[in-house]
This record gives structure tokens, C-alpha cells and sequence, in this order.
């Protein structure tokens, strides 16, 4: 299908130009809105000419940086080349480009980490300043204008609204049969002015099927034909599995103890090969008629939607390896009718997270004795990804796990240490914590209580002994309601840091 085909809206038809002319639309210093979560729906060659213009005009001897906003995460040929590019004054809200995470941590880049349901609403309220341009990959412009929006949501909504300008890439790659499977809401509003949410049900549609824009925003239509990212994900391993094995047998418990329904409630699952097992691991669980309420739709939950065992799935994108995206563009039909992707500040709005009880699985890089728990540090300074989703969910839903393996760095580092090195979720906001070793359930526990379950069912055997001793001492003196022994609290991580390993 040629790009006339795809653009209906014959106004757009004389703004059709290539990625280099509408680079340089672009104005210098400026905020740029950019499609894209978690490696969909990204822009594929506005990115590019950018890092071009970039690199020609720093050979020149001009300064052209911009700031990019986005929904989540995007890809190499966006995070990666900008960042090699020094195109890239600030970043928000979250990245996981290497390139692009080192010169955050170089402090070449300012990087602001942000829960994912505050980007729309602080970008709305003017905390952010002014946005001049946004780049949104679209899958086709309706005679009347409208957009169909692509493999991701994320922020589009917000971005094409507050916008002086806007550019369009048309991707004619992914299925135009996507059409009809998003869900828009435009009910949002600037309080005082808010009214609820009406959704009581993780399948319901609140919203339309395309995204709006003011023609006389556009200045550009560009074409591309290229996939997303489509990373592949490990199989899951012994360590994985055995973590996906005590959620669900957990769950399971539960539902026998009548503290979860029958049908179960909604599930949300961030991203990652931990996560994808324990969708794998529901594949073969005990529970059926599942629903999904989440960001990110990979892998794990294709094939409980495929098989049967989950009727529906929300999200706000489609993140998935080559062999999990060619089963969805051969069976598009049928996943059309039972994905609704939607704008993020719908899929990670507290107020319906808390509502609809969703049983949220993220991961973590590291927790405490006491329970909380460090998402995106590493060694206390160096930033890793960023906070996304995870605290949105954390605090709101029903049931809250945080998942790690109990070591790394080939078990030099112990993820159970005596105090994290940075706190995204505070112990308030956590409820149960899962390793390969075990499970601790925290809820209606006290501090000391809480630190002693962690340390006999989560810290590895290497590293047990010595949050134990490290426990029983800072018992022994101070005030006792979270006991520390401050001095020693971090000494883990100045170890590591000085000697290549936690272990003493």
C-alpha cells in the first residue's frame, strides 16, 4: 500500500517531504515529543536526520541539542544515535539505550526519571515548559484527519495536543488491520475541572479508535517502512522459573484462602525475561479466564491470550520478539479483538489501577532488609533505566510483588542488602518480595518482623549469614522500630566498589 493510500487527508498530501527536510523543522534547544514505548511505535527516520543535523552542525561549530520526551523506552536508531550524536540536552522520562546511559551517567545528558502516569499531566500543567515540536509515528491519516495510531500510545494523545507543531511519520510496515484496536480517551482535564474515570472493567472500551490532531499543527508527513525494535526475550532459566513458580503458587494460596477471586483480577506484568516467565509460568498455572491490565504486551502475554487462558489484555503497546510479532500480523484479526492498546495515562492511571485491583509484577535491582526498594541506581549513582510504571502499580494495586534473583554479577552482589543505595519505592509501597529462594510476604508486619522474613526467605545462602549478623547487632543498640547500624548500612556497596564483591 503506497504512502497516498495510507495518507487520506489529501491537505497533508503537499506537506509529504523527506526525513531531512522535516529535520530541519526542527528548532534548535527545542522540547521534542516523540512517540514510542518500550521499543514500539517509535519514530524511525525523523531520529535519524536529526543525529545527522546533529553531527553536521557541531562540525560546523554550532551548538543544536534538543530535549526529548517520550512515553518510555525507544530504540537505537532513536536513544542510541541522538546520544552518540551529543544531540540530546535532556531526557525524560525513561530510556534503556546504553549509549544514551552513559552519558547520563558522564552528566552529558540530563535525564529526568518520572512515573510514567505524571508525564502526561505535569507536561499539561506547564512544569515541563513548552513543547515545539512532536514527532508521532501514525499507521494512517482518515479522509476527515484523524490519525490511527501505531504499535504504542504512550503519550501521542498529550503530545499532539499541546504541540506548536507537528510532525508525522507514516510507517506502512505494521498491519493497517491494527485499526480499531486502540482505545483514546479524551475525557482527561486540568483540575479543577477533573471528573472520574469511568472504567470498572479491565476490558472496557472509554474512548475512540484514533487520535486527534489539529490539521493546521502539521508541517510535515514523512514515510517510513520499518519494523520496531522487536527485541527477543531469553528462555526463561532455573532462576526465573522457580521465581514465576512462588508467584504463582502464592496466587493460588490466596484464591484458596478467599482473598482472590476465582476468576482472578487483572494482571499487570512489567518488562523484562523475569517478567515474561511468569507469564509463561501462568501459561501452564492452575488459573484461567485471566485478564491483563498493563504497559507493555510482550511475548508471555500473547500466548496466554493464544491459548485461551487470558480472555482479554490492556495495554499501552506491543513489545515483542520477531517470531512472537509475525504470529500477531498472521492472526491480527483475532488479536484485534482482544488487545485494546491505550494512551499511558489511562493504563497506569492510579485512580483505575486501585479500582480494578490489579496484581502487579515488577522487578527490582535491589532491596533492603526492611523492604525497600532501589528500581533504577546502580551502586546508589549510576543511573540503570528509570522508575517507568513500576511505583504506579507498586502503591495501587491489590497485590504488589517485587521480583529479583538474589545475586548478581555471577553472585558478587547480594540484591537483599542491610540498606539500598537508593530508594525509588519505600517500604510503604511494598508488599511482597520474590527471589529464587523464596518468597516474603510483608503485609501487616513490622519493620524487624518484615527484616527477618526477607533475610530467611529471599538472601541468597552466601550472603544470609551476614545480613543476619548485621540484623542481630543493630539490634543490640539504637532505637529499635527500624534498626540500623548507620555506619555499616552502605558498607556492602563501598565494598563492591573497592574490591569487585559484596562478600566480606
Amino acid at each position: 500500500m503506497s504512502l497516498i493510500d495510507r495518507v487520506r487527508y489529501s491537505d497533508f498530501h503537499p506537506l509529504i517531504m523527506s526525513a531531512e527536510a522535516a529535520a530541519a523543522l526542527v528548532p534548535a534547544g527545542a522540547n521534542v515529543g516523540m512517540s514510542g514505548f518500550t521499543g514500539a511505535g517509535y519514530p524511525k527516520l525523523l531520529p535519524q536526520a536529526l543525529a545527522a543535523r546533529a553531527r553536521a552542525e557541531h562540525a560546523a561549530g554550532r551548538p543544536f541539542k534538543i530535549s526529548a520526551w517520550t512515553g518510555a523506552s525507544t530504540a537505537p536508531e532513536m536513544d542510541g544515535l541522538l546520544a552518540a550524536a551529543d544531540a540530546y540536552e535532556k531526557r525524560l522520562p525513561f530510556q534503556s539505550d546504553p549509549i544514551c546511559r552513559n552519558k547520563i551517567n558522564a552528566g552529558e545528558i540530563h535525564f529526568i526519571d518520572m512515573h510514567l502516569s505524571h508525564v502526561a499531566q505535569q507536561a499539561w500543567f506547564g512544569f515541563l515548559g513548552e513543547m515545539k515540536v512532536a514527532v508521532i509515528e501514525v499507521l494512517g491519516v482518515l479522509p476527515d484527519g484523524r490519525l490511527i495510531p501505531s504499535t504504542s500510545v504512550g503519550n501521542n494523545k498529550t503530545w499532539l495536543e499541546i504541540a506548536d507543531k507537528v510532525i508525522l511519520e507514516v510507517n506502512t510496515r505494521p498491519p493497517l488491520a491494527m485499526e480499531g484496536m486502540h482505545d483514546i480517551y479524551y475525557g482527561t482535564a486540568i483540575p479543577p475541572r477533573r471528573t472520574p474515570i469511568h472504567m470498572t472493567h479491565a476490558a472496557e472500551r472509554i474512548g475512540e479508535p484514533y487520535l486527534r490532531v489539529d490539521p493546521a499543527k502539521v508541517i510535515a508527513v514523512v514515510e517510513t517502512d520499518q519494523n520496531d525494535r522487536n527485541s527477543g526475550f531469553a528462555l526463561p532459566d532455573a532462576v526465573s522459573t522457580q521465581i514465576a513458580t512462588h508467584i504463582i503458587d502464592f496466587l493460588a494460596h490466596e484464591m484458596k484462602q478467599g482473598r482472590l477471586p476465582k476468576d482472578m483480577l487483572p494482571i499487570q506484568s512489567g518488562v523484562g525475561n523475569v517478567a515474561n516467565a511468569v507469564l509463561a509460568g501462568l501459561l501452564n498455572g492452575p488459573f484461567d479466564n485471566l485478564l491483563g491490565f498493563t504497559e507493555v504486551l510482550q511475548d508471555g502475554m500473547l500466548d496466554l491470550l493464544r491459548t485461551g487462558k487470558m480472555r482479554q489484555a490492556s495495554a499501552t503497546a506491543i513489545s515483542l520478539s520477531n517470531s512472537a510479532y509475525e504470529d500477531f500480523e498472521r492472526n491480527i484479526d483475532f488479536y484485534r479483538e482482544r488487545i485494546i492498546l491505550r494512551p499511558q495515562e489511562i493504563s497506569n492511571h492510579p485512580e483505575l489501577v486501585r479500582r480494578l485491583g490489579i496484581i502487579a509484577m515488577n522487578s527490582m535491582i535491589e532491596a533492603d532488609i526492611y523492604g525497600n526498594i532501589n528500581s533504577t541506581h546502580i551502586m546508589g549513582s549510576g543511573m540503570m533505566n528509570g522508575i517507568g510504571g513500576s511505583g504506579d502499580f507498586a502503591r495501587n494495586g491489590y497485590l504488589s510483588f517485587f521480583v529479583t534473583p538474589s545475586v548478581a554479577k555471577d553472585g558478587k552482589i547480594s540484591c537483599i542488602v542491610p540498606m539500598c543505595s537508593h530508594v525509588d519505592h519505600t517500604e510503604h509501597d511494598t508488599q511482597i518480595i520474590v527471589t529464587e529462594q523464596g518468597l516474603a510476604d510483608l503485609r501487616g508486619l513490622s519493620p524487624r518482623e518484615r527484616a527477618q522474613l526477607i533475610i530467611d526467605k529471599c538472601a541468597h545462602p552466601d550472603f544470609r549469614p551476614l545480613l543476619q549478623d548485621y540484623f542481630d547487632r543493630a539490634r543490640q543498640k539504637g532505637a529499635q522500630h527500624t534498626p540500623h547500624i548507620l555506619r555499616e548500612a552502605l558498607s556492602w556497596h563501598e565494598r563492591f566498589l573497592e574490591t569487585g564483591t559484596m562478600h566480606a
